[in-house]
């Protein structure tokens, strides 16, 4: 299955499943169109949502200043925002990423 992505006029919308206060930090794959996003860090004061912000940044090569959360910063379903790359150049990266291959 594969990420859902979508432009819209901030950058490309990117839904998140979230798991806070997992074992270790890590992208486990799709799930209905999400990525699915495991972090340490709790569900407290934004931390987690910072913690996911950080692990997609290292993980698709990016700017941490590129990352930001459009919607859902208390709901596990989260819609990030990626700005100031191609929709063509974020779906190739996401298809790098463990589980998340098309095909």
């Amino acid at each position: 299955m594969q990420v859902i992505v979508r432009q819209t006029k901030k950058g490309i919308e990117l839904k998140i499943k979230a798991s806070p206060g997992s074992r270790k930090n890590e992208i486990r794959g799709v799930m209905d169109g999400a990525l699915k996003v495991s972090v340490t860090a709790v569900a407290e004061k934004g931390k987690a949502n910072a913690a996911i912000a950080k692990l997609l940044s290292k993980a698709l090569g990016i700017g941490r200043s590129q990352i930001e959360l459009g919607s859902g910063a208390t709901s596990s379903v989260k819609k990030f925002i990626v700005k100031d790359i191609e929709l063509s150049v974020l779906e190739k990266k996401l298809n790098e990423l463990p589980g998340c291959k098309e095909g």
